[in-house]
């Protein structure tokens, strides 16, 4: 089992940045792809981008595509989300989560952070 903590979320600008960190305690952190993923008010959770456990390969939904980018630190326990170029629609909460394999669909994971906000002002 593994326990995540999201921090890093606030009000932004539109075109600023914000870097989103996801800490990680329990089971060893580098077994585990990790997830990003974002829910707005009134929609569904939608998929952001993943990790593989080791850091080699990434995978981004294309409406942030070319914009944000995942990172880890098996070291630290943690997981990055740099987000650039932010716009309104990128207002929602931000979960990051762990599983077994990179995937678009929340089902695919295991673990959940507790989420935190972002919030992209026009």
């Amino acid at each position: 089992q593994v326990q995540l903590v999201e921090s890093g979320g606030g009000p932004v600008q539109t075109g600023g940045s914000l870097r989103l960190s996801c800490a990680a305690s329990g089971r060893p952190f580098s077994t585990y792809n990790m997830g990003w993923f974002r829910q707005a008010p009134g929609k569904e959770r939608e998929f952001v981008g993943g990790i593989t456990s080791r850091g080699g390969t990434t995978d981004y939904a294309d409406s942030v595509k070319g914009r944000f980018t995942i990172s880890r630190d098996n070291a630290k326990n943690t997981v990055y989300l740099q987000m650039n170029s932010l716009k309104p629609e990128d207002t929602a909460v931000y979960y990051c989560a762990a599983g077994f394999v990179v995937a678009s669909t929340p089902a695919a994971y295991s673990y959940w952070g507790q989420g935190t906000q972002v919030t992209v002002s026009s």
